[in-house]
């Protein structure tokens, strides 16, 4: 499954961000703790590494990813050099106040009101770049949604006499070739689901959840999954929830009971899973 979604504001964002990139001391890369490797852009990386610049990677929505899968991610990640990470939820005002000062070190000579230290906030559609946003400025400025590609244009903000930060539209590459990474995209919600089938996602969720996480399949749904295929998650979800399709004598309605897994999974009603380790994480990138 290969899948082309490329909004055109986001080649506009892409120019912007490479002329951006020349003027600004740290990259703060937000990433989704749940799938850390996947929801990494490789142009974002493209872009910072030509001008050389350090970067922050922000595992965020860290309270819906398994805390030992998080931890391996951060520790990978710290031992690149010109990287810094952390785990966080950019849904709490301490978490995302930790944000400037874990910047500052990564450009020491950029700390007063004649050289305010500049950052500039990228990632996919929907990890939480505006929420963080709003969060650092404690007022509103940037809308959020629980849908990709919400922000259309860069916005700058001075946090204090020598900080200041711009925030950035989500930037997807265009051919994502690897169908693993399209699907954990998908699963996340960072992709606009008229592009991708729910059913398909749900059932690559279930294959997951089954391998690594059954117990939370039996402790939200109520069924024994031994034995289960993905399909056959779907299907019990279908009968446990009533999903049924009408005048079809008492067929199941597959796409609904997909999208009641898909949404217990990215509210993190499921518990906390990750989709990816740097174990398992996918070399291929496109």
């Amino acid at each position: 499954m290969s899948i082309q979604w490329f909004p055109g504001h986001m080649n506009t964002a892409r120019k912007e961000a490479a002329k951006t990139m020349e003027v600004i001391d740290v990259v703060v890369e937000v990433l989704d703790a749940r799938i850390p490797k996947a929801s990494c852009n490789p142009l974002i990386e493209e872009l910072r590494l030509a001008r050389q610049r350090p970067s922050l990677k922000v595992l965020n929505k860290a309270d819906l990813a398994d805390p030992t899968v998080t931890q391996a991610w951060l520790d990978l990640y710290n031992r690149q050099p010109g990287v810094s990470a952390v785990a966080l939820s950019c849904h709490h005002a301490g978490d995302a106040a930790k944000i400037p000062q874990l910047c500052q070190p990564l450009a020491p000579h950029r700390n007063s009101s004649a050289k305010p230290l500049r950052m500039l906030i990228m990632g996919i559609p929907n990890v939480g770049k505006s929420t963080l946003m709003n969060m650092l400025l404690k007022r509103r400025i940037a809308r959020v949604g629980d849908e990709p590609a919400v922000t259309k244009v860069q916005q700058r903000h001075k946090l204090n006499d020598h900080m200041a930060i711009t925030d950035s539209p989500g930037l997807l590459w265009g051919t994502i070739k690897d169908p693993h990474v399209g699907l954990l995209l998908a699963t996340v919600n960072a992709i606009g689901h008229k592009v991708v089938d729910d059913e398909a996602v749900a059932e690559f969720l279930a294959t997951i959840l089954l391998a690594r996480y059954p117990a939370r399949l039996t402790a939200r749904y109520s069924f024994a999954v031994e034995g289960l295929t993905s399909t056959g998650v779907i299907d019990a979800i279908g009968k446990k929830r009533g999903c049924l399709l009408p005048r079809s004598g008492g067929g199941i309605d597959r796409d609904k009971a997909a999208r009641i897994l898909l949404s217990d999974y990215r509210n993190g009603t499921l518990g906390r899973t990750s989709l990816e380790s740097p174990e398992t994480q996918t070399e291929e990138r496109s």
